[in-house]
């Protein structure tokens, strides 16, 4: 065994990284073949595994115990990989006063994700979530953007909603709500910051003050239009509860 001394990560020799993975040394290599785990480092003739692989190797351990098909796993890693981003960019606006809030972060390996949303994890799926951005992926472990989106995400899954469904939704509701924060942010800066300069007082504290009022507008007016939504499809449906042409 070495120890890389760039990032102190520990290194393994074949057998060795195998024999810690529980597998043989020809499912090693086989999976080295499909690429399911990266290339080592190379030091002259002999090739040096590290950490990371032994995690890649724990994870498609676990992904198969759940089911899942060494071409799924491979596809999923596929979606992964092409999808990954900087996850500070991503959790963050560089050089932005954090004054606004933020959503909590939850990071995930490739197992609980998978336990999380039993067989809806497809590479479709992750593909979605890697391109709206609720997916980010950070060395061995994936980290998703909201706490509650997750949250939600899961429990509309145990209800029965598709997991492509939840994210086709998603990236409806994302337009609607882009063009909601346009109207307040114009709103807040053509009107609040212009009474705060003209009173003196600092703008980025106006608008953090008023900023929970277009989350309570927003609140109140989706509440009435659910309820708008539900009278009408209540007021549509025929005694016996059931709707249309008998």
């Amino acid at each position: 065994m070495a120890t890389s001394e760039a990032d102190e990560v520990r290194e393994y020799r074949m057998p060795e990284l195998a024999e810690k993975a529980g597998i043989t040394v020809r499912t090693l290599r086989f999976y080295r073949e499909r690429k399911l785990i990266p290339p080592p480092r190379r030091d002259g003739r002999i090739a040096w595994y590290n950490d990371h692989h032994l995690a890649r190797l724990r994870t498609i351990a676990g992904l198969l115990e759940r089911g899942h098909t060494l071409g799924g796993i491979a596809e999923l890693i596929a979606a992964f990989e092409s999808g990954r981003r900087d996850v500070g960019e991503l959790l963050g606006l560089p050089g932005a006063a954090p004054s606004w809030p933020s959503e909590t972060p939850v990071r995930l390996t490739p197992e609980a994700l998978a336990d999380y949303f039993h067989g809806e994890v497809t590479a479709e799926n992750l593909t979605t979530s890697l391109d709206l951005g609720y997916l980010a992926v950070d060395g061995d472990e994936i980290v998703h953007l909201s706490r509650r989106l997750l949250d939600v995400s899961h429990t509309l899954v145990e209800q029965g909603v598709p997991l492509a469904a939840v994210l086709a939704a998603g990236r409806e509701v994302r337009e609607h709500v882009e063009a909601i924060a346009e109207t307040f942010v114009t709103l807040l800066r053509t009107h609040a910051a212009a009474d705060a300069l003209e009173h003196g007082e600092d703008v980025g504290e106006t608008v953090e003050r008023l900023r929970p009022l277009a989350t309570s507008v927003v609140d109140a007016e989706l509440t009435m239009a659910m309820n708008r939504r539900m009278r009408a499809e209540t007021d549509q449906t025929p005694p016996g509860g059931h709707s249309g042409n008998q």
